[in-house]
């Protein structure tokens, strides 16, 4: 009878320590830097008439506080009062936490190319690099027998394309100026389409966000996939146009938009309680000369220095982490593959996964 009794225990023990993740929604933000997610706005840039747009006093009002971890809720409440309780924050440097990119350059392909493929590769140095040469995470979900068809990826940026090589891997990318809906789009998706078609071109080679985002929903909703990539840009488009305004506007939209998308996970039964999100940015930005924030790439001191955030079932809820700690960006691939409960294999060196990040 005992040892009926211990083998129903360990039975239990197995049970609950069970792959529970069975879809994954992976999202980055392009270029938002460590500092402001940790910090909330910074004074210097919010005063300075180069970068302010003339409204330092409307900056400080919307953003500012009488402390760093005041300011960092005022601007990412989803961050701080969400992922902070139930997931895992990486990348405050000025706690020991570190997280950095692998490869040479500190910029977007590259960076992109890293996070999904897991290798830094040497040869992805431009922006302009044709198809991605490496297998993605996102393509290798697509090979699986369970996730085939139920894969899809969002991207602000038109070369999103070719970051996920969508012709060789069959994953559906809506990216940039692309229609969304496909050849049956609803009536939500026959709107998108023509207000991306009407709006304003402030950039020729990217959308603004709020088009990704709403089709990005109505896939989501419409299709139930196991699997999206949903990427983001104006955090870097603003920066790089010195405007401070728009790019603290920019991030803290792209925080309501998560909520917005864990709220729906949450209160859907194919997702609730089976969905992990995993959030990044593929570069960060200059900071230790205050005006180098605009910029990245390999000569801006700190362009390296990123952060990643986990939320879902099978993560602890360790909140921010305060721990000396060194990651990379080339263990993400990995660690999203075990997050779904596989290893992900491919032609490319792939570095391993982040074991903190998964609780079995």
């Amino acid at each position: 009878m005992r040892k009926i009794l211990l083998s129903f225990s360990l039975f239990i023990t197995l049970l609950s320590q069970a792959q529970k993740t069975e879809n994954i929604i992976v999202i980055t933000t392009d270029g938002f830097r460590w500092q402001e997610l940790f910090k909330g706005m910074d004074e210097t840039l919010a005063r300075d008439g180069r970068f302010n747009q003339d409204d330092s006093t409307g900056i400080l009002k919307s953003f500012g506080a009488a402390s760093e971890t005041e300011k960092r809720k005022k601007l990412m409440p989803f961050f701080w009062n969400t992922i902070a309780k139930g997931g895992q924050i990486y990348g405050n440097r000025t706690l020991g936490s570190k997280v950095n990119v692998t490869n040479p350059y500190w910029f977007s392909y590259p960076g992109y190319n890293e996070i999904l493929s897991g290798y830094a590769d040497e040869r992805i140095n431009s922006n302009d690099y044709p198809p991605n040469p490496n297998t993605t995470i996102i393509e290798f979900f697509n090979q699986q027998p369970a996730l085939k068809g139920k894969v899809g990826a969002f991207g602000a940026w038109e070369a999103f394309n070719r970051i996920l090589n969508e012709h060789r891997s069959g994953v559906p990318v809506v990216a940039a100026y692309d229609t969304c809906g496909g050849k049956k789009p609803n009536v939500n998706e026959l709107m998108i389409n023509k207000l991306l078609r009407d709006s304003q071109r402030q950039w020729p080679e990217e959308c603004f966000d709020v088009f990704t985002h709403h089709a990005a929903m109505e896939y989501l909703k419409k299709e139930q996939p196991k699997v999206m990539y949903i990427a983001y840009g104006e955090t870097d488009e603003w920066a790089h146009g010195w405007k401070y305004k728009y790019y603290l506007n920019a991030a803290q939209q792209v925080d309501q938009w998560i909520a917005e998308i864990w709220n729906y996970i949450q209160s859907t039964p194919a997702y609730k309680n089976k969905t992990t999100l995993f959030i990044t940015t593929d570069h960060g930005r200059g900071d230790k000369d205050k005006s180098k924030w605009t910029s990245h790439g390999s000569d801006i001191e700190g362009a390296d220095e990123i952060w990643f955030a986990v939320l879902g079932p099978d993560t602890a809820p360790l909140g921010e982490i305060k721990t000396n700690s060194q990651f990379y960006q080339k263990q993400f691939a990995q660690t999203i593959a075990k997050l779904m409960g596989y290893t992900f294999k491919a032609n490319q060196p792939i570095a391993d996964a982040i074991k903190e990040v998964v609780k079995n």
